[in-house]
This record gives C-alpha cells, sequence and structure tokens, in this order.
C-alpha cells in the first residue's frame, strides 16, 4: 500500500494552493513546480519545497514534460498533482510520470486518451449509445476539408481543441467567409495552450444549458457520480458562475444523465475525479465532453455534498481508497461560485495587470474563497487571469444567490481591477435569478461594457486617503486630493 509523504504540484496559483492546503491536512509535504514569473505567488510561498521548471512561457515551463517529471524528482516526492489547465490531460505526461516511478494523481494514459480526447471519447459514447451533437471528429485537420465539413454541419458550428478545455481553442463559425481564419486561429491557441493543433467541430446549439455530473472511479473499477452542477453562465465558451445542483433538472432527467454520465466513465475505466459534461435544449441531452482532470468548480460540488475531492484522489492514488456509495449523500441546500478575474469591466474586459495593493476576503458562514495571490503580489500577463474564487452556500438558492451578491460586495481587491461589478450585474438578472438563463446568456444580455458608476464623495474621500498611504506621506496630499484614481485604484 504506497503512502505518500511528498507530492509535487505540477501548476499554479489557486488551484496549487487548493492542493498544498490539502497535503497540509493529510500530513503531505509539497513540491511547487513553478516558472520564474510565479514567484511571488502565495503558493510558492505556502510549498514545503520549490522548484524552478523554467521561464514564463508556459511551453518552457508548466508544459514542458521533462522539465516537470526532473522537477518532481529532484524534489523528492513519490507522486505528482497537475491540477487543472497544463499538463492535467495530458497522456503523454501522465505517463512520463509513471514511467519515472512516481504516481499520477489522476486516470491513467489510457483513460486520458480514451476519454480525455475529445475526439476519443465521442467516438466511445457512440458505442455505448450515448446522445450526441453531430459533428466532424475525423483525423484530416487540413482547413479546407473542415470548412467542407463545417458546411455540411450547417451554421453556426463550433471549433473545439481536442485535447482542450476552459474555453481556450474554441471557435464559433456563423459562415463560412470567416470560417478560414477562426479554424487556423483556434489550431493555434489549441497547439499553444495544449500541446497538439487538432480540433473538431460541433453543431453550435443556441438555447442550450450547460449541466455536468462529477464522477468518481476507485482502483476496483466502481464509478458512482456526485450529482450535477450547472454553468450555463460563460462568455467566450469560458465558465464564469457555477452552481449545484442544477436548477434546470426534474429527478427524471438527474437520474437518467447520472446514469449516463456513469456509463461513459464506466467504459473508460476511468479512476479518480472527473467530469462528464452535457448539454440540454428542449428535454433532451447530449453529450458534449469529458474532463478527466479535477474542476475549478469542484467546491461547489463538495459544499451540498461534504465531501473533499481533492483528498479523495490523494487517497485514491495512494490505493487505500475503497468507494462506498453510502458515502455519497444527497445534496443538501444550495452553492453558487464565481470566478474573479483580473480584468475591467467598464472596458470590455481587457486584462488588468499590476501590483495588488490591498485584498481582503471578509470571512463568514457560508463563505469560502480559494485565490493564489495576496496582498503585495504581483498579476502578470502571462496566464489566465483569474485571481480567485468565491464560493457561498446557504439553504436554497434564493439564498445562496442573495449571500453571493454580499460577499462580493465585502471583497476588496486594490491594484487592478475585477470582474466584480460585472458578477453582481449578472447575479441580480431575473433570469438568472429564475435560473432559465442559457449558454447565450452573456452573449444576450451583457455583450457590451457595464457603465462605470460615478462615485460618490465619500468613496473619493476614501480612495484618496488609501493613496496617500500608499504613497507613504502627508506630502503627498495635494496630489492625492487633485487625482485620487491613481494606478491604485479599483472601483467594485
Amino acid at each position: 500500500m504506497k503512502k505518500f509523504t511528498r507530492i509535487a504540484i505540477a501548476n499554479r496559483g489557486e488551484v496549487a494552493v487548493r492542493i498544498i492546503k490539502a497535503c497540509e491536512e493529510m500530513g503531505i509535504e509539497t513540491v511547487l513546480l513553478h516558472s520564474e514569473a510565479d514567484i511571488n505567488t502565495r503558493a510558492y510561498r505556502m510549498a514545503t519545497k520549490t522548484i524552478c521548471v523554467g521561464p514564463a512561457a508556459t511551453a518552457e515551463s508548466y508544459l514542458n514534460i521533462p522539465a516537470n517529471i526532473n522537477g518532481a524528482l529532484a524534489g523528492g516526492a513519490q507522486a505528482v498533482h497537475p491540477g487543472f489547465g497544463f499538463l492535467s490531460e495530458n497522456a503523454d505526461f501522465a505517463e512520463a510520470v509513471n514511467k519515472a516511478g512516481l504516481t499520477f494523481i489522476g486516470p491513467s494514459p489510457e483513460a486520458i486518451r480514451a476519454l480525455g480526447d475529445k475526439v476519443h471519447c465521442k467516438e466511445l459514447a457512440k458505442q455505448a449509445g450515448l446522445p450526441l451533437v453531430p459533428g466532424y471528429q475525423g483525423e484530416n485537420q487540413d482547413v479546407a476539408h473542415l470548412i467542407m465539413q463545417a458546411e455540411k454541419i450547417g451554421y453556426p458550428v463550433i471549433v473545439k481543441a481536442a485535447a482542450g478545455g476552459g474555453g481556450r481553442g474554441m471557435k464559433l463559425l456563423k459562415s463560412s467567409a470567416e470560417a478560414h481564419e477562426l479554424i487556423e486561429s483556434a489550431q493555434r491557441e489549441a497547439q499553444s495552450a495544449f500541446g497538439s493543433p487538432k480540433v473538431f467541430l460541433e453543431k453550435y446549439l443556441d438555447r442550450a444549458k450547460h449541466i455536468e455530473f462529477q464522477v468518481f472511479g476507485d482502483s476496483t473499477g466502481n464509478v458512482q457520480h456526485f450529482f450535477d452542477r450547472e454553468c450555463s453562465v460563460q462568455r467566450r465558451h469560458q465558465k464564469i458562475i457555477e452552481e449545484a445542483t442544477s436548477p434546470s433538472l426534474t429527478d427524471d432527467l438527474r437520474r437518467r444523465m447520472g446514469e449516463a454520465a456513469c456509463a461513459i466513465a464506466t467504459m473508460g475505466k476511468y479512476k479518480g475525479a472527473g467530469t462528464v459534461e452535457f448539454l440540454l435544449q428542449d428535454g433532451e441531452f447530449y453529450l458534449l465532453e469529458v474532463n478527466t482532470r479535477l474542476q475549478v468548480e469542484h467546491p461547489v460540488t463538495e459544499e451540498v455534498l461534504g465531501v473533499d475531492l481533492v483528498k479523495m484522489q490523494i487517497l485514491t492514488a495512494q490505493g487505500d481508497f475503497v468507494h462506498d456509495n453510502k458515502q455519497i449523500r444527497a445534496p443538501k441546500g444550495h452553492s453558487i461560485e464565481c470566478r474573479i478575474y483580473a480584468e475591467n469591466p467598464f472596458m470590455g474586459g481587457v486584462p488588468s495587470t499590476g501590483l495588488l495593493g490591498h485584498v481582503e476576503w471578509p470571512e463568514g458562514p457560508g463563505r469560502r474563497y480559494e485565490y493564489g495571490f495576496d496582498s503585495g503580489d504581483t498579476i502578470t500577463p502571462y496566464y489566465d487571469p483569474m485571481i480567485a474564487k468565491v464560493i457561498v452556500w446557504d439553504e436554497n438558492r434564493p439564498r445562496a444567490i442573495q449571500k453571493m451578491i454580499r460577499v462580493l460586495k465585502d471583497s476588496v481587491v486594490f491594484g487592478v481591477h475585477t470582474n466584480i461589478p460585472y458578477l453582481i450585474e449578472i447575479l441580480s438578472h431575473k433570469e438568472f435569478v429564475m435560473g432559465t438563463m442559457t449558454t447565450r446568456f452573456i452573449e444576450t444580455y451583457f455583450s457590451e461594457s457595464l457603465k462605470e458608476p460615478a462615485l460618490t464623495e465619500i468613496e473619493k474621500t476614501v480612495a484618496a486617503g488609501a493613496l496617500l498611504q500608499l504613497r507613504g506621506g502627508a506630502g503627498e496630499t495635494a496630489k492625492a486630493s487633485a487625482s485620487p484614481w491613481g494606478s491604485y485604484w479599483r472601483g467594485i
């Protein structure tokens, strides 16, 4: 029986912090495999040991398989947790980890190839008789051939990275006129983000809801689902608000989708945490993809079920976890997660990088924060601009929505702009409150920048005082009063 004493983390940001915390509670030391750009981060300060695996460019650091393997070995780790993104769904990496005598905390390379590769997964689902969105998953990646296939499917068509996720390498084709440029762009982005330019095509369902099921498999071959999440609020095909459970499912639909999720995971001989994603439209559901990793939104499942999925991953990788149906309880209450991005909501969401002058996440019942940066850290332009996740739990969905709005208003981030005002607008919208939003919700109602609210005299005074303190002296009073909106100010 394995018993890890030190685990390497091949990732960064808030997910690295999440894994470090789980390891600490289990008495396991950690080795953070980081890039040169991530020295001034929370995970760097929290890890037992740190090893730099390369420069800021992801291809030379977080996507560099030999560098991560060598780093894990040099750090004395027995296992590697890949987090999400980067190499987390890379079968070659999982295989290399195992060949190096380490344990990959996740599914086997064979399961990743069968399910993590979106094209192979759809072939498997077809064999299992699961409903699929019409599309093209062929090997011919010539752009002209892909355009011909898109025309057969009928526009609008969506292009996706075969090895991808998280909205990266995804483009919406509305006509043949723009197809060539967008397909090439998707292939380039897929190569950059996932190390493979392979893409596939799907018919774009324009009134769909995004529903996913958390699945977990153990070493005995037993696969269970841990109920559902709804992630219909997406911008540029990337989720920004998630909740558990979905307000859109009947008991019968939940049962049928859960059975389908377990069926595809069982066919792939799945072990560890994974997610089966579906599109739901007009009462019919279609398999979208399987993510063979931990999800960004896993905390909402943990909140309604009272489980710790990261600890379960580690226990399963050690081989000493026997999955027990009795451990899966009925969901209790409702949980919502919002992703906090460093971006300007008043200028179309352009990235906002720089020094975090002050960060504060006020604690309280039913509040949970997962973040990768503290006051004094710097948000760089090299990676995804998500800086934190805010998660709430309450007795029911209306109370959870109101609690999330309160928590977002209480949260403080000075130094960069964030999307907090944007999130509050979304949570307050009648369609979100009613639970009737679809994947086009953002496009329909929030396609333009928010109008920046005018500041009150009190806010101006507070901002001027904060700026004065940051600049460190009364001698700056005159300048602060004349221009209180220096680079340190961020309105929420």
